[in-house]
């Protein structure tokens, strides 16, 4: 883009739309230390130490994992939840086919064996209608068939149309879940996505639900306790009630459950409406740019959406740079039911469009994941991979009502430039993205590490070389034909407006400066 963000054309007929007018196009009010993403009052909220961090790829194991959690509790337990669904089985896989290892069970009985360990779970208002549609008793009512210190409740304090989007789940303040899996049906699946599986079947179903892509994040120690804190603002937001941090447990991880890390900073950005006399928080948005803006080499998503203007109009910008990144992007092959598709197939249809034209150096990708037969795997995840620098997991999709509209919570770790443990926690952030990739393309972490290093570097190039023909593999997207409705819906952003002030002219000035590149992983 020109200076004055008025647009760069790159070849007839090509304008890359600048965003809107922005209000505060100064310097940053916090600029960021160096090359560093993670600015706290900015792109996050907190940076606390954690002092483990996992990483759960799928939900069955962290289905699995939870379950120890919750029996293992002393104090405290909150769930907060978009969905929540007492009749899924915590681990399908282990032997027999007992209730006892239902959620709601799983909950009752902690609480009945502990007489100090209160549960809370607050859910959506509007995602106990969703229940209603599976056959569920609305949640209100399972609250007076439990013990008292078991408490269900809906959260109804968001603007009209919005959602309580953020999957967090923080037990004694000593250790919390945070990511993209909802604690409900339809999520649990193994990393290998068979073709069919009846253990994912909906409770009181025999119907396989299809594959399920998900991700979310353990840490414990002071960002556990941070996500506590949250976690007690939501609880008093939707219930009115004022809960203490929890005091006087001692340190908590799950046994059998290797850490990716020990002792580092985890960084919480957040996404909160303005509502009800409380001001707009978008740390989730501005991170998004901030990523975008500062990316040296590869930007790597996976994200149930594509359906942000001005995140695409950034990648857009950065894809006419000569020696810009590449960006390769992992999406379902559609959304999940009729109204979504209508609102963010149409959009990824038009942004995919306006991506490509500027994409003049090849760097931008889309694809899709697909098991065996070809069936294609619902990504439900939401991770981005920044170099080797940046591993951020979250409930925040690429869409304009996660950046305004929802509240979301997203955890992340970078790594600096002078700290003295730097290759190998840039190792890590690789490893984490060569497991997903690898997961998708049916290959080892390390084939993948292999074919980047073999294609210089470019991760295109790399998946290029790895995609099949057949069988488990990455397929690029092709969009469908918009059609003239589906037009008119992308154009007028008529069924996901945005909902925030533009602040990207801002956000490449401050975390665009320094791009110097280096090897990736040295």
């Amino acid at each position: 883009m020109h200076p004055d963000g008025s647009g760069t054309t790159t070849s007839p007929g090509l304008r890359v739309p600048a965003p809107h007018a922005e209000a505060g196009t100064g310097p940053a009010t916090v600029p960021a230390p160096g090359d560093r993403l993670l600015v706290a009052d900015e792109t996050c909220w907190r940076i606390e130490r954690a002092d483990r961090y996992a990483v759960f790829v799928d939900a069955a194991d962290y289905f699995a994992t939870l379950k120890q959690a919750l029996l293992g509790a002393r104090r405290r337990v909150l769930l907060i939840g978009w969905d929540f669904d007492p009749r899924i089985r915590m681990d399908p896989r282990s032997p027999g086919r007992s209730r006892d290892d239902r959620l709601g069970r799983v909950l009752e009985a902690a609480v009945r064996a502990n007489p100090e360990l209160e549960i809370g779970v607050l859910m959506w208002d509007l995602g106990m209608v969703y229940g209603l549609g599976r056959g569920l008793a609305p949640i209100v009512l399972l609250g007076r068939r439990t013990p008292d210190r078991l408490t269900f409740t809906v959260d109804t304090h968001h603007p009209v149309g919005g959602a309580h989007h953020q999957k967090i789940v923080v037990i004694d303040d000593c250790l919390a879940f945070a990511g993209g899996i909802d604690v409900t049906a339809d999520r649990w699946d193994t990393t290998d996505h068979p073709d069919s599986s009846r253990r994912r079947a909906r409770p009181g179903s025999h119907r396989d639900m299809g594959p399920w892509h998900d991700v979310t994040s353990l840490v414990s120690g002071p960002a556990a306790r941070a996500l506590g804190d949250l976690a007690r603002e939501r609880w008093e937001s939707g219930r009115g009630e004022r809960l203490e941090p929890v005091s006087g447990v001692q340190p908590c991880w799950p046994e059998g459950v290797e850490p990716l890390l020990t002792d580092v900073d985890v960084a919480i950005s957040r996404t909160r409406p303005e509502h009800g006399g409380t001001p707009l928080v978008h740390e989730i948005e501005l991170l998004w740019l901030a990523v975008i803006a500062g990316a040296r080499d590869t930007v790597y998503i996976e994200t149930q959406y594509f359906a942000n203007r001005r995140v695409a109009e950034a990648i857009a910008a950065r894809l006419q740079e000569p020696d810009g990144p590449e960006f390769v992007v992992v999406n379902p092959h559609e959304a999940w039911g009729w109204l979504e598709e209508k609102a963010m197939g149409t959009a990824r249809a038009a942004l995919l469009a306006l991506v490509e034209e500027a994409d003049r150096y090849g760097r931008f990708r889309l694809y899709v994941p697909v098991t065996a037969s070809r069936r294609p795997i619902y990504v439900h995840a939401k991770v981005t991979v920044v170099d080797d620098r940046l591993l951020r997991i979250g409930s925040s999709n690429l869409n304009n009502r996660s950046m305004g509209l929802d509240t979301e919570c997203d955890v992340s770790i970078e790594v600096h430039e002078d700290s003295s443990e730097r290759e190998a926690l840039a190792a890590t952030v690789l490893g984490m993205r060569d497991r997903l990739l690898g997961e998708h393309l049916d290959v080892a972490p390390e084939e993948v590490a292999a074919a980047v290093e073999r294609a210089g570097g470019s991760l295109i190039a790399a998946i290029e070389e790895l995609r099949r023909p057949a069988g488990r593999s990455l397929v690029p997207f092709e969009p469908p034909d918009l059609g003239p409705v589906g037009q008119v819906l992308a154009d007028t952003q008529l069924l996901d407006a945005e909902r925030t002030p533009n602040r990207w002219r801002r956000i490449r000035g401050t975390f665009g400066r320094r791009r110097t590149r280096r090897p990736l992983g040295g």
